[in-house]
């Protein structure tokens, strides 16, 4: 976690570390599969679990990964595609009491939950309205939208008054743009040069870094990962706009101490 005040959070990371092209990339070739996450957290304190979204996974597998994980390690969850994509959000208690019954397995290491709607599902605000009124609101939830109707100001109403933050993502066709909406920041990286994959051009994660150190002077907490696992770029991404991130960070840093000097000294 980037260093800043103890209540505010900067994570940077992968959205999943099992991918078998890793290896010898990533991964040291002669690192057994079993030590994969051992080496994951060594890099990152924060990890997006996507299989959760094609099989919910059943608690011990949650409690295994609680028990792996470090004392300050995240793991973001995707909610299962039963609820997003077969329902629609439709009769959400259910789908949420079984989700949830598992995901709370991961105790203190459980970070935000995803929900990612289906691509072409058209805007419906009163589907919506009733999800976001059946979340557990001890949670920090995150919805990302595959289709640009619901890039709506009403939408963007309910979230924030549900205190739901918008997934930032640049899927092409159905790229979010740069918001604030919700109580903090949740971006996906799908798109380098390719969709899941291609390295990310300088100039686009400076663009990313410069826009996310201002969210972070707001006091926003910041949650970012890497979908570009194709060719190894995620990893290698989330640490160059980890990296861009800190060294702004270091700058206001500097910047805010030499001016609280100065002001001390004129007293």
């Amino acid at each position: 976690m980037i260093g800043m005040g103890l209540a505010q959070q900067i994570r940077i990371g992968c959205s999943g570390w099992q991918y078998s092209h890793w290896r010898a990339d990533f991964y040291p070739a002669g690192l057994a599969q079993s030590r994969w996450f051992a080496h994951y957290a060594l890099q990152f304190d924060t990890v997006e679990i996507n299989n959760s979204f094609y099989r919910l996974p059943p608690p011990e597998t949650f409690a295994k990964w609680r028990e792996q994980a470090p004392r300050r390690f995240l793991y973001a969850v995707k909610a299962s595609r039963f609820l997003t994509h077969m329902k629609k959000l439709k009769d959400p208690d259910d789908p949420l009491f079984r989700f949830f019954e598992s995901a709370t397995k991961l105790g203190p290491n459980l970070g935000p939950v995803l929900y990612q709607l289906p691509p072409g599902w058209k805007l419906d605000l009163e589907r919506l309205e009733t999800f976001l009124r059946a979340l557990p609101k001890r949670y920090r939830h995150t919805i990302e939208f595959r289709d640009t109707s619901w890039y709506d100001e009403r939408v963007y109403d309910l979230l924030a008054r549900h205190r739901v933050a918008l997934c930032l993502h640049d899927m092409q066709g159905s790229a979010s743009g740069r918001r604030i909406v919700g109580p903090f920041i949740y971006v996906r990286f799908h798109h380098g040069t390719a969709k899941y994959g291609g390295r990310y051009p300088d100039e686009r994660l400076d663009e990313w870094a410069d826009w996310l150190v201002e969210r972070i002077a707001d006091g926003l907490d910041v949650f970012a990962y890497f979908n570009n696992d194709t060719g190894g770029h995620a990893p290698r991404d989330a640490v160059r706009l980890r990296d861009r991130i800190h060294v702004r960070l270091e700058g206001t840093s500097h910047v805010s101490s030499r001016t609280t000097a100065r002001t001390v000294g004129a007293q």
